[in-house]
């Protein structure tokens, strides 16, 4: 990811800020899901309803993570 790409995201979530490559969209979902469960963090209806429109399209994507210690 390019520095400008990070900063036009800043922390926007799923619902709100994709990749402009449709390509990653399902690696950035998962990535992101994986952090939010490696942490324990919340996610919100409108994150949750992004997520799940994006699983949609991303069968064979499997959201790997660890939780933190």
């Amino acid at each position: 990811m390019s520095a400008a790409s990070n900063r036009s995201k800043a922390d926007r979530d799923p619902a709100e800020w994709l990749p402009s490559d449709g390509s990653y969209h399902c690696t950035y979902a998962a990535t992101w899901v994986g952090t939010k469960l490696r942490w324990d963090l919340a996610v919100d209806e409108t994150q949750r309803q992004a997520l799940l429109g994006l699983a949609e399209d991303c069968s064979t994507t499997t959201v790997v993570y660890e939780p933190a210690s």
